[in-house]
């Protein structure tokens, strides 16, 4: 694999002339770039999922919805329908997407809606609502928009700067796009990392950007699902873990470190489940041989699987600043909000 990305390495070089060019073309306001009167605030990287953006927004809507009117803004990736949607209770996960359905059930009192034309979404939010803030998910690239506050994630073990464009490497656009970013979060980062660690990374990082912070995920004590289970009760379960993520590795760590044995079915990102993989998970589950045994999932991947298979678990999980970073982001999100009462 790694050998054919190599030799996929000039369609990199033309990816990264085209990407270049357009961006400059944008910097040079040769293409029209939107702006709002209230904030815009983006959540992205520049690799191709996987990053953690999704609990990344859930941490924004924590942190703001107490004191302001939030509205979520999402394309809704490989969702069955086009165009604007607000969501409402009546909504599948094929109609809209996975994560804004996860965003609009999980939290209270905020709008969720969803939009591939990002421009026209925002719109259509400020007339029919009166929402104080927008938050735009995974929009790093989508520059017709003009955010007034990025942030781009970018994962421990796959950091951008040691990345190369696509096809040879995981990288939409090129390295210098991070500058671009008012705050670069290297998400999934072990608890323990260590001082030198972090040096090392930011002296990598911050002629991109001098706001620089590190993030974990951390998982939540209890599994939600039909009843709760505490989450150190579960090695003594034998456990089919089902993933259609783009990057399990942070899951399989946290099980294995758990000591759960577990039996993995792992899926293309956003993978839209069929009656026939539903029939084969559930041969599989009954094969499993433990006399307690539960179908173990992620989240995301709840969202579209509790319809369809009735006895089924996710841990649910959140970002988490290392030592007293949190402070120090959480202040300067809320000085750029007010600065726009200012």
């Amino acid at each position: 694999m790694k050998f054919l990305r190599f030799l996929l390495f000039p369609f990199a070089v033309i990816y990264d002339l085209v990407a270049t060019i357009r961006n400059f073309l944008f910097d040079v306001r040769f293409f029209n770039q939107t702006s709002f009167s209230i904030p815009v605030i983006v959540v992205g990287n520049l690799s191709v999922g996987g990053t953690g953006k999704t609990p990344q927004i859930e941490y924004l809507i924590r942190l703001l919805k107490n004191q302001f009117k939030i509205a979520v803004l999402s394309r809704g990736y490989k969702r069955e329908t086009t165009g604007f949607l607000t969501l409402n209770n009546n909504h599948t996960a094929i109609e809209v997407g996975d994560e804004p359905l996860q965003f609009f059930r999980k939290f209270q009192d905020i709008i969720v809606a969803v939009d591939a034309n990002r421009v026209e979404g925002i719109k259509k939010i400020l007339q029919q609502s009166a929402s104080e803030i927008v938050l735009l998910d995974d929009a790093f690239q989508h520059r017709k928009v003009k955010g007034s506050f990025y942030i781009l994630l970018t994962k421990f073990d796959d950091l951008f700067v040691s990345d190369y464009l696509l096809p040879t490497g995981n990288l939409r656009e090129n390295r210098t796009g991070a500058k671009r970013a008012d705050a670069i979060i290297v998400s999934k980062c072990p608890e323990d990392l260590t001082e030198n660690q972090k040096e090392i990374i930011r002296n990598s990082i911050e002629k991109y950007s001098k706001n620089v912070y590190f993030s974990s995920i951390s998982y939540a004590k209890y599994l939600s699902g039909n009843e709760p289970i505490l989450l150190k009760d579960l090695r003594n379960y034998e456990v089919l873990l089902l993933t259609g993520i783009a990057n399990s590795s942070s899951l399989l760590h946290f099980l294995e470190s758990n000591k759960v044995n577990y039996h993995h079915l792992n899926f293309p990102d956003h993978y839209q489940f069929s009656s026939e993989d539903i029939d084969n998970i559930l041969f599989k589950f009954d094969t499993l041989k433990g006399f307690k045994k539960i179908i173990l999932t992620t989240e995301k991947d709840f969202v579209r699987l509790n319809s369809l298979i009735k006895n089924c678990y996710f841990i649910e999980i959140e970002t988490s600043f290392l030592e007293c970073q949190k402070v120090n982001f959480d202040n300067l999100i809320l000085d750029h909000i007010n600065s726009f009462s200012n």
